[in-house]
């Protein structure tokens, strides 16, 4: 049975705006996103960017930067990591905006400067006060402990280290949706593992493809008669997978630009179901062997019809494995080395982790949020940008949702028997069957 763990262990920031994209910036910096809409609510639209950090008992976070976009709330973005300066293209209702990330180098001393100089004073409902000259209207949160008992400060373990802060500049925009009878909106975006190729989906059904970093277009899909709701290229980069609220998933092949299979199964009592998210993984961080999930949800009110985890044959589009769980899914996302899945609920805003391979449930946390599940992403380890976060877990897992807040999960590291014992084991056991067999006369 996989472990269950309180909800309240994982808390590491609450926002002043529903959080509704959530990505890694780089190997210790977490990208979030959301807003009110445009409508004049008083709720933030924009993008808020944490350094993460383990401090020997429980992972922490603390706010860096906080850039807001106006009017234009931000439901979906990508990011692409290109060494000197990362392009973050966010989704904006019908466009694409594409922003420069520019990083610069800050020894914690010139921080403590800025900060004598124009010291601000951010009253929160716990008490906590923020690094920064302007107010954000951010919680940084213990992470379900007591701050007397944390090992060491933020100030105790970050001090130690250069620190990266970062500049947003907007840089190109361009209309990725069209539809003509109702408000056109971006619901996806995606950018291709190699960097060359980012695909665009949302309320018109068209799949888009366009150049990158220069967002040309360079083919238009008619991949559904309805509005996709996720994309994912493969790690290869030579398809790409859409799905939609038609009922289809359809695989597609980057070189021709036509349809390479479809993903059919039987649902259960023939009842009809939707596929919400789609994602690839590599199968032991090898790209050109991976494995395709997707997260797929009965269509409205059918009993006790569950959804389902589903892995999937990438060479013909056969269902592989799948597994129910008890309520409709909301979020899903794979590790970059294809080793663990997670997924979040629609209702009870509940977020578990799998072993990829056997979809196995390895951690539950139930009521991690209030509301449903918006995002979810893993912390990486084979991330180019640098090494990963030094913790005795072996997964994280990134959530966000509508309810502002953003949480952490954490799977301990399981125990294994040692290999001397398994090898002494076996030579006893097999000792044992000897002398039984003797006795006997066998």
């Amino acid at each position: 049975m996989a472990p269950t763990r309180r909800p309240s262990d994982g808390l590491l920031a609450r926002v002043n705006f529903p959080l509704y994209a959530v990505d890694m910036l780089t190997s210790r910096h977490i990208l979030v996103a959301g807003g009110g809409g445009s409508s004049k609510t008083g709720v933030a639209n924009g993008f808020e960017i944490y350094e993460l950090y383990h401090n020997g008992s429980h992972f922490c976070a603390e706010e860096v930067l906080r850039h807001e976009t106006g009017a234009n709330v931000v439901m979906n973005f990508a990011v692409r990591n290109s060494g000197r300066r990362a392009y973050l293209c966010a989704g904006q209702e019908a466009h694409c905006q594409m922003y420069f990330v520019q990083p610069r180098l800050e020894s914690e001393n010139d921080g403590s400067q800025e900060k004598k100089a124009t010291p601000v004073e951010r009253p929160h409902e716990n008490g906590v006060r923020q690094r920064g000259a302007a107010h954000s209207g951010v919680e940084a949160l213990p992470n379900g402990h007591s701050k007397n008992n944390n090992p060491a400060t933020a100030a105790d373990i970050l001090k130690q280290f250069q620190r990266l802060h970062f500049d947003i500049q907007a840089a190109d925009v361009v209309q990725t949706d069209f539809l003509s009878n109702a408000e056109p909106l971006q619901r996806v975006v995606r950018i291709s593992g190699n960097g060359r190729l980012m695909a665009t989906g949302g309320t018109d059904g068209q799949l888009r493809i366009w150049t990158f970093p220069q967002m040309k277009l360079s083919s238009t899909l008619p991949a559904h008669n309805k509005e996709i709701d996720d994309l994912d290229f493969s790690p290869d980069c030579k398809y790409i997978v859409s799905i939609s609220k038609d009922a289809q998933g359809v695989v597609w092949d980057l070189n021709t630009g036509k349809m390479h299979h479809k993903l059919q199964w039987q649902t259960p009592e023939g009842a009809k179901y939707l596929f919400k998210r789609c994602r690839y993984g590599t199968v032991e961080a090898h790209k050109d062997n991976y494995r395709l999930f997707t997260i797929a949800n009965p269509l409205g009110k059918v009993g006790k019809q569950r959804g389902f985890l589903q892995q999937w044959d990438c060479t013909n589009g056969q269902l592989r494995t799948a597994v129910p769980i008890d309520e409709s899914l909301a979020s899903l996302a794979v590790r970059d080395d294809g080793r663990f899945v997670a997924v979040g609920t629609m209702f009870s805003g509940s977020v578990s982790i799998y072993i990829a391979f056997s979809l196995q449930r390895v951690l539950h946390v139930p009521h991690a949020h209030s509301m449903f599940v918006t995002g979810l992403q893993f912390l990486p380890i084979t991330n180019e940008e640098g090494p990963p976060i030094s913790s005795d877990t072996e997964a994280a897992v990134l959530s966000i949702s509508v309810d502002n807040k953003v949480c952490i999960h954490s799977l301990p590291q399981r125990r294994t028997i040692p290999a001397w014992l398994a090898i002494v084991f076996m030579l006893v056991m097999i000792f044992v069957v000897f002398i039984f067999c003797s006795y006997m006369g066998i």
